[in-house]
């Protein structure tokens, strides 16, 4: 299939032509995965518009799935309002609403399958030693002592961790990868962490919640995204999110590819600090300077 939009092309789009035209694909499907933890702001107005734009150029489909892996910070508020801002910009998700608690159940499940192949295990330390024992760019992590754990012994503990059994942070479920990977991503990364919080969709069901790069590449393969369209600080996870993909029976490979974020001078391009803002009144009273200190 030749571009769509001839005056208009770029590397994505002639990766996607290609892909059309070796038959790779028949149907272009993308998704916009927001974290529904705070207020846009306008680089997420690129990524959908890019995802939504590229879905209707080609005749193909956008999902918008709400990374809701974190019920501590995240609120009903802000799944309405970044619907709102879809919306605004003249884009339409139609039926495709996803969010990736509707996948907590399969993910549960694959993450033991992860744990009977020998490829994860249960680690008792915290989180500021396992960032410790990390290692640097130039320095090679270290080895948990708990990662030699039995295949049985992990399994008992991650399923009581599931039933509520561990405080916060008293253990984590990891991927068993290489501690000596040139890429730190790749050095035994969290799967699993214990968070006893209310989710807004999930109730009180779980108390384990799944990392956003196990999330995220399992998220789309159930959904057969085609092309995860992310931004550039993504480009060193994409070696983690093939990995699980590699390591599981997912139904879908789909493929990630960045692109460069969108930042303007003297704006704010943060949620963080556009929830800041908003809670503080500044949008009613006038913004200063003061409330970026």
């Amino acid at each position: 299939m030749d571009n769509v939009n001839n005056e208009v092309s770029n590397f994505i789009r002639n990766i996607i032509d290609n892909d059309l035209a070796s038959g790779k694909h028949t149907k272009i499907i993308t998704r916009f995965p927001p974290e529904p933890n705070g207020y846009l702001h306008i680089g997420h107005a690129k990524s959908i518009c890019l995802n939504f734009g590229i879905a209707r150029d080609y005749t193909g489909i956008c999902h918008l799935r709400f990374d809701d892996t974190n019920p501590v910070t995240e609120e009903v508020e802000y799944i309405d309002s970044i619907m709102e801002d879809v919306k605004w910009l003249g884009f339409d998700w139609g039926e495709n609403l996803f969010y990736a608690s509707d996948y907590y159940d399969k993910l549960y499940e694959y993450a033991e399958l992860l744990i009977n192949d020998g490829k994860a295990y249960v680690c008792d330390l915290s989180q500021s030693d396992i960032k410790k024992t990390r290692g640097t760019l130039t320095e090679a992590g270290s080895n948990s002592p708990y990662r030699d754990r039995s295949v049985e012994e992990n399994l008992d503990l991650f399923r009581r961790m599931k039933a509520g059994e561990f405080e916060d942070g008293e253990k984590s479920l990891r991927a068993k990868i290489d501690m000596s990977a040139s890429n730190i991503n790749m050095r035994d990364p969290v799967i699993y962490r214990i968070k006893h919080a209310e989710h807004h969709r999930t109730g009180n069901k779980w108390c384990i919640y799944p990392m956003y790069d196990y999330t995220h590449p399992i998220s789309d393969a159930l959904e057969g995204i085609t092309h995860s369209l992310c931004t550039l600080e993504f480009e060193d996870h994409r070696l983690l999110y093939d990995w699980y993909l590699d390591q599981l029976p997912v139904p879908y490979r789909p493929r990630q590819i960045e692109f460069a974020r969108l930042n303007l001078t003297y704006t704010v391009m943060s949620k963080r600090w556009l929830l800041n803002l908003v809670k503080n009144g500044m949008f009613q009273d006038g913004m200063t300077q003061e409330c970026l200190l």
